[in-house]
């Protein structure tokens, strides 16, 4: 006679939530973090000589960007804005 243990060794619902487990932490794994690392910050002191791209992504890393309509001039007035001094030593 069959015990409960043995019915449930024997059973394809266990072998199916045991699949669904191990697809669920595979796919976590894969797409759980973030999928593409973000680009660093633009390098350069002058704010001038950064693309509109770069003005952009600096400004949106810090929760800063403005409408899609901004001109080359308001990024790079919107980032000087923000920017820190560097640190005296």
């Amino acid at each position: 006679m069959p015990t409960p243990l043995d019915k449930a060794l024997h059973s394809k619902n266990l072998f199916l939530g045991f699949v669904g487990i191990v697809t669920a932490a595979a796919a976590w794994s894969i797409w759980g973090g973030e999928m593409f690392p973000s680009e660093p910050d633009p390098t350069g002191v002058d704010p001038e000589d950064w693309t509109v791209d770069e003005l952009r992504r600096w400004l949106k890393a810090r929760g800063l960007l403005p409408s899609h309509r901004s001109s080359r001039k308001d990024l790079v007035e919107r980032v000087k804005a923000n920017m820190r001094p560097p640190p005296r030593s």
